[in-house]
């Protein structure tokens, strides 16, 4: 079988600041801290600001005295200083002749540093959790910001919720040799394919999730299930789990639940010359357009057309 590693750490994985957890709990010291912090936009369609290849940070006093209760503590950089994010309406950076741009974060991440890959990253999953989880899922009773944005209380009860997360599985299915299977969801113009994805259900193992995944999108049978790496996807918080595993060309395809609309198998050739023309954001036209750097879909796709 062919077998396989990541050539590359994926983008959103990258560890650039120190998480600095300890301060979440001890909130004066974070507070503390604020006079001389960072603070990091990320506005309502999860976009923030990159200037010459770093994201946009601005002095956290400009917003306030006081971290404000919707600002969450995503850490400390290198020269010590606190770094806290806000949803907030993006604002130009201190230095006018930066080169600055508006960036999307499911688009593209290979413009930014490490440390900015994190920030954002984590702010990014942070603010949308706060953003649906203002309310008890249990009682339905106000919660309110604790631990530097780690966690939400039950204003009634008392009872403490933490940052939820989705797990997804993503795997790529090849056949051993030099073929790998590549499929269009319905919603997805011609032409845009990928690997394929589904959620982890209640008591399933990532392992099972890829059998059942590739069964249910189309009709595959798949074995020697292994993993590659993960990614966390804060749209709006899930954490895509990648994997590899093989299948027999001559099962037909099956679509069994409306998510693909074709399915097909690539040689590696035609793959390495579809990475050749770029991303799904490209004016290429070619008959095959691959996702974005962003995804370890991206890197998954990469890595095994690297074999020789």
């Amino acid at each position: 079988m062919t077998s396989f590693r990541l050539r590359n750490v994926p983008l959103l994985s990258r560890v650039g600041a120190d998480r600095a957890d300890t301060l979440r709990t001890d909130i004066d010291a974070a507070i503390a801290g604020w006079a001389d912090a960072q603070l990091l936009r990320v506005d309502r369609r999860n976009q923030v600001l990159i200037a010459d290849g770093r994201v946009v940070l601005h002095r956290a006093t400009d917003l306030a005295d006081t971290p404000p209760e919707d600002a969450v503590f995503l850490g400390r950089l290198d020269d010590g200083r606190h770094v806290w994010a806000v949803r907030s309406e993006l604002q130009p950076p201190d230095d006018p002749d930066a080169d600055t741009h508006v960036l999307d974060l499911r688009r593209t991440g290979d413009v930014f540093d490490d440390v900015s890959a994190q920030l954002v990253a984590t702010a990014t999953a942070l603010l949308n959790w706060h953003d649906s989880a203002r309310f008890s899922p249990v009682d339905g009773a106000p919660t309110t910001v604790v631990k530097a944005g780690w966690g939400r209380v039950n204003s009634v009860t008392g009872h403490e919720e933490f940052p939820r997360i989705d797990p997804a599985v993503i795997c790529l299915v090849h056949d051993g040799h030099d073929r790998a299977v590549l499929a269009r969801q319905t919603m997805w113009p011609p032409r845009l394919f990928s690997i394929l994805a589904g959620f982890v259900e209640a008591g399933e193992s990532f392992e099972s999730c890829v059998v059942r995944e590739i069964a249910e999108e189309i009709g595959l049978t798949v074995t020697d299930v292994e993993y590659l790496g993960s990614q966390p996807w804060p749209f709006p918080r899930s954490l895509m789990v990648g994997f590899h595993a093989r299948a027999d060309p001559e099962q037909p395809f099956a679509f069994n639940d409306g998510e693909i609309a074709e399915a097909e198998w690539f040689t590696r050739t035609e793959i390495r010359e579809a990475l050749d023309q770029g991303d799904w954001s490209s004016q290429s036209t070619s008959r095959l357009l691959l996702p974005g750097s962003i995804s370890i879909a991206r890197e998954i796709i990469e890595s095994w057309a690297a074999l020789d």
